[in-house]
């Protein structure tokens, strides 16, 4: 499989920040302020558990650090204020003692803007902007959003979802959101595209997503991968949550080699070194 290469030079423009991302993926790191996330070792609801984990994510190499208070699938209700306040200390936190773009992980606008005003770059909303706030407040904060494909809606179980093509229909639904940003204002290189595996797909789906990541990554924008010990992992190798490592890795490996080039991941270390191998090998194909 011959590397993914952008038909033009590709760039990310986080806060002051514009990084080049036409050959490098970045590697955003988990950082899950809940009590029911679904991979336990991750779930780092203490604040200072939370910041210690952290500490070490950057220490690995994280290029990005993604903050959710509240998890994507079914669960117990988490209200606006909840998540506010479970979400705003830690990236304020976060903004104090690290030096790396921080990301929130939210689909309501005023979660989004609080935290952009703490010093948050990135809107990470895995509804596809359900909320009519949410690109006015991150245009007028100058943010970077995250436009995600999902069938129904967050925390909504979708055991049954059919699609004609899944490619084809989450390829149309992202171009559309990215209208929708452009349209309120979001700059052309403040958004990212995310084909949202296991969010309203089969794990068949989600499988085929990540194989025409390429096909995707191809719309022109910056393409992330979320598929960090997810289910369609689980289910194409018979494994549990905890033990799905490898197959993150091959998928991620998979991912940057069709032009993935934002990959969210707990095992930020791990991610890090298989992209830099595959740069190198690169490098050395091309000498």
């Amino acid at each position: 499989m011959e590397p993914f290469v952008p038909s033009q030079p590709l760039s990310l423009r986080l806060g002051e920040r514009v990084v080049d991302v036409t050959h490098r993926a970045l590697v955003m790191g988990i950082l899950n302020r809940t009590k029911d996330s679904f991979f336990s070792p991750a779930a780092t609801f203490d604040l200072d558990v939370f910041l210690a984990r952290a500490e070490q994510l950057v220490n690995d190499g994280a290029d990005l650090l993604d903050v959710g208070g509240v998890k994507a699938g079914p669960g117990e209700e988490v209200s606006e204020t909840e998540e506010l306040d479970r979400v705003v200390p830690a990236v304020q936190e976060l903004r104090r003692r690290f030096d790396v773009p921080i990301s929130v992980d939210t689909w309501r606008a005023s979660v989004a803007q609080a935290c952009f005003a703490q010093g948050a770059v990135i809107g990470n909303d895995i509804s596809g902007f359900a909320d009519p706030e949410y690109l006015p407040v991150a245009a007028r904060a100058g943010a970077t959003v995250v436009a995600t494909h999902i069938r129904l809606r967050p925390r909504v179980a979708d055991p049954n979802p059919e699609y004609h093509d899944v490619t084809e229909v989450v390829r149309d639904f992202l171009l559309e959101r990215r209208d929708r940003a452009l349209a309120a204002g979001v700059a052309e290189d403040r958004i990212i595209l995310d084909a949202g595996l296991d969010l309203g797909k089969t794990a068949a789906q989600s499988l085929q997503l990540l194989r025409d990541s390429s096909t995707l990554a191809a719309l022109g924008y910056p393409f992330l991968l979320s598929a960090s010990n997810k289910t369609f992992l689980g289910v194409m190798f018979d494994l549990p949550v905890t033990e799905r490592r490898e197959p993150t890795l091959a998928a991620s490996a998979l991912g940057i080699v069709a032009g993935c080039r934002i990959l969210r991941v707990h095992d930020v270390a791990g991610t890090v070194r298989v992209r830099d191998a595959i740069a190198r090998i690169s490098e050395v194909r091309s000498a």
